[in-house]
C-alpha cells in the first residue's frame, strides 16, 4: 500500500494511542459499557490490516480467545462483547478518512478485505473462547450445585458453610422448604430433557429463587419453598403440600421417556435439616409405594404416615402379621387373594358390593372370602372388635410385602 495509507490512522486524530482509545470508548458505549480491556490488541490488527494487509498470527488470536473466556468469566453477555468488537470495526473504518478520498477502488477493496478478515476471524475466536469458557462455568457451576443438594439431602454438613454456599443458588435457608422426588418408570439415558422441563414450569409458577432442581441416584430432585407453593394455589381449592407434585407430575407426563412418572412429595419443615427431613420422606413414601404396588401417580408423604407408624418396630409388626394373617395361607390359592379382600373391603368403608366391584368379582365372592377369612384365623371383618387388629395387619402385610416376600426374621 502507499506512504498516504500508512500515515492516514494517526492523521485521524492526532496521534495513533488517541485515536484508538476514542475508537475503543465509543464502541465501548455502543455495547452498554462493555470493559473497553476487553478489545485487547484488536484494534491494532485492524489498523495493521487496513494499512498493510497484514494478517494476524496465531498468538495474536490465542490472545484474542482468551479475551473472549474473560467476557464470560466477567459475566459479560456473548451478544453484548460480538457488539463491541463489530461496533470497533466499525468506528474504525470511518476514521480511515484516505479510503474516502481514496480515487483507487483497489486500494479501498484490498483494505476492505483485509480489515473483514481481521473481523471475521478475531470475533469467530472470540466466540470460540466464550462458549470455552461457559462451558467450564456450567460444569464447575454443576459440580457445585450437585454437591450442595448432596449435603443439604444429608443434613450432615456445618450450618455455617451450607448458608455461604447455598446463597449463590438463591436459597435461603431459614424459610420452609419441601422435598419432591420424581421417578421414571425405567432409568434415563438422559436426564437434561426432564430437567429443563421442570425448570421451566416450576421457575414460571414459582420464581427462580428458593428453588432447586438437580437429580440424585436415578431420581428428579426439587427443593421449593413450602409458602410459595401454598400461594400458588387456585383460589378455594384447598391445595395441599402435593400442589407442587400434581404439577410436576402433569410437566412430565408430556415427555416421551420416563412414563409413567411417580411422584413423591416430603412433608414441608423448616430450617436446613428440615429439607433432609422432607428429602428422607419422600425417599420412603417412593420406597413404600412401590412396596404396595401402588400406581399412584403423585404419593403424598402425609397420606402414607400410618405405615411409618406400623415399620417403626418391625418385629412388633411381624408378629402381628404372623399371628393373624400366616392362617390365611392355608386357604386354596394362597392367602394374597384373601388380603386384596381384606384391603379393598376395608378400603370402601366395609361395603361388599363396592368391594366386589373394586376387584372385579362378584358379592358372593367376597362374602365367601370374608367368611373364609373368619374361619382361618379366627377374626371376624365384621365385628368392630376384630376390624382393628384385621386392618392393621394387612397394612402391615402391605408394608412388608408379605406373602410376595418371607417375613423378616
Amino acid at each position: 500500500m502507499t506512504e498516504s495509507v500508512r500515515r492516514a490512522a494517526p492523521d485521524a486524530a492526532g496521534s495513533d494511542d488517541g485515536w484508538l482509545t476514542l475508537v475503543a470508548r465509543e464502541a465501548s458505549a455502543d455495547a452498554g459499557g462493555v470493559p473497553v480491556e476487553l478489545l485487547g490488541d484488536y484494534l491494532r490488527l485492524l489498523t495493521d490490516a487496513a494499512v498493510t494487509g497484514r494478517r494476524p498470527r496465531r498468538g495474536e488470536l490465542d490472545a484474542v480467545g482468551a479475551l473472549g473466556r474473560r467476557a464470560a468469566e466477567q459475566g459479560v453477555s456473548a451478544g453484548r462483547v460480538v457488539r463491541l468488537y463489530l461496533s470497533a470495526a466499525r468506528r474504525l473504518w470511518r476514521q480511515l478518512p484516505h479510503l474516502a478520498r481514496s480515487a483507487d477502488s483497489e486500494t479501498v477493496r484490498a483494505a476492505a478485505d483485509a480489515v473483514l478478515h481481521v473481523v471475521d476471524t478475531a470475533v469467530a475466536t472470540l466466540a470460540e473462547g466464550y462458549a470455552a469458557a461457559r462451558r467450564d462455568l456450567v460444569r464447575r457451576e454443576e459440580t457445585l450445585r450437585r454437591e450442595l443438594i448432596d449435603d443439604l439431602l444429608r443434613g450432615d454438613s456445618d450450618l455455617g458453610g451450607l448458608v455461604e454456599r447455598a446463597e449463590p443458588f438463591g436459597l435461603d435457608l431459614a424459610r420452609v422448604h419441601q422435598v419432591v422426588l420424581a421417578s421414571p418408570s425405567r432409568r434415563l439415558p438422559d436426564t437434561d430433557t426432564a430437567i429443563s422441563a421442570l425448570e421451566r414450569v416450576i421457575f414460571d409458577r414459582l420464581g427462580d429463587r428458593d428453588v432447586l432442581v438437580a437429580t440424585k441416584e436415578g431420581l428428579l430432585v426439587v427443593i421449593a419453598p413450602a409458602d410459595t407453593v401454598t400461594a400458588d394455589r387456585g383460589a378455594g381449592d384447598g391445595g395441599s403440600a402435593g400442589d407442587l407434585g400434581r404439577m410436576m407430575h402433569a410437566e412430565l407426563d408430556r415427555l416421551a421417556r420416563g412414563r409413567p412418572w411417580q411422584v413423591a412429595v416430603g412433608r414441608p419443615h423448616p430450617g436446613l435439616y428440615g429439607i433432609a427431613r422432607s428429602y428422607e420422606e419422600a425417599r420412603e413414601a417412593l420406597t413404600t409405594a412401590r412396596r404396595l404396588r401402588t400406581d399412584t401417580a403423585v404419593i403424598d408423604a402425609h397420606e402414607l404416615l400410618i405405615y411409618r407408624v406400623l415399620l417403626r418396630d418391625q418385629p412388633a409388626m411381624v408378629d402381628l402379621v404372623q399371628a393373624v394373617l400366616t392362617p390365611l395361607t392355608r386357604a386354596r390359592g394362597g392367602a394374597e387373594s384373601l388380603l386384596d379382600t381384606l384391603n379393598e373391603y376395608f378400603a370402601c368403608g366395609e361395603v361388599a358390593t363396592e368391594a366386589a366391584r373394586r376387584l372385579h368379582v362378584s358379592v358372593r365372592t367376597v362374602t365367601y372370602r370374608l367368611d373364609r377369612i373368619r374361619t382361618l384365623s379366627g377374626y371376624d371383618p365384621a365385628d368392630p372388635r376384630d376390624r382393628f387388629t384385621l386392618h392393621a395387619a394387612v397394612l402391615g402385610a402391605r408394608a412388608l410385602d408379605w406373602p410376595r416376600r418371607p417375613l423378616p426374621t
